[in-house]
């Protein structure tokens, strides 16, 4: 005689979570992929080179 495997426990639900979502910071809270670029480290070239990049055809 066999015995039948005994079944293993059901899972846990999620619990849900009633804080206020505001509270937490989204992706959108920061710059990051908006066109930012790395910050330089001090290096005055790259930020001549960005601000000639950068500049509106008005400043020639």
């Amino acid at each position: 005689m066999s015995t039948a495997p005994t079944p293993e426990p059901p899972r846990p639900s999620p619990a849900l979570i009633f804080d206020d979502p505001l509270d937490q910071p989204s992706s959108d809270d920061t710059d990051r992929g908006w066109g930012e670029r790395p910050a330089a480290s001090g290096d005055s070239a790259a930020d001549l080179a960005r601000f000639l990049d950068e500049k509106p055809p008005h400043h020639l």
